[in-house]
């Protein structure tokens, strides 16, 4: 993971992700939203308008998370358009949350690519 080519994560729409690879780039966009949060309120304090910049560029952490997103689905043998399932409200974000972070991906390679592997490295 330590390897992990972070401009492929965050900008690609090809290929396929583990369980993992998923948990450590999600972690990482909330991390940056919370920053982004942060330095808002912080404008906000100095001068209230300037906090709109900081959740405008919030939004720009959507295009990387739907590229994580459509990688984690292209593992379930699934479009990448399947993130719009989480456009249902409730019942939606539960299967999202389900089969992104939670279901194991296809063992064998599929039109997306060859299997992503999710645990240790046998010897």
């Amino acid at each position: 993971m330590i390897n992990q080519d972070w401009k492929y994560l965050f900008t690609s729409f090809n290929g396929r992700i583990t369980r993992e690879t998923f948990w450590v780039g999600l972690a990482v966009l909330i991390v940056v939203n919370i920053g982004l949060s942060l330095i808002g309120a912080f404008l906000g304090m100095i001068f209230g308008p300037l906090s709109y910049l900081a959740a405008i560029a919030s939004l720009a952490t959507v295009y990387p998370a739907v590229a994580l997103y459509a990688k984690r689905w292209h593992d379930l043998s699934k479009s990448g358009w399947w993130t719009l399932v989480a456009l249902i409200p409730v019942l939606g974000a539960i299967y999202v949350i389900y089969m992104l972070a939670i279901k194991e991906g296809e063992p064998a390679s599929n039109q997306y690519g060859a299997a992503a592997f999710d645990g240790p490295v046998a010897a």
